[in-house]
């Protein structure tokens, strides 16, 4: 059987879509347009996420 490797997790904020480019409407002078890169907060532009590790249980009490 071969041995498949695990993917890594896809954001959920951004769905693996890491970063957009968003015209600001403005031209340069070769006519191109003028773009903004914006990348997602959340996995900073990898478009995955690490696996959090689950909360250590607080004993309270005695």
């Amino acid at each position: 059987m071969p041995q498949h490797a695990p993917s890594p997790r896809v954001c959920r904020n951004c769905d693996g879509f890491a970063t957009a480019a968003i015209t600001t409407g403005t031209r340069h002078s070769d006519g191109t347009r003028a773009t903004l890169r914006v990348a997602c907060p959340t996995c900073k532009g990898t478009g995955h996420t690490t696996p959090t590790p689950a909360p250590a249980l607080a004993q309270a009490g005695r």
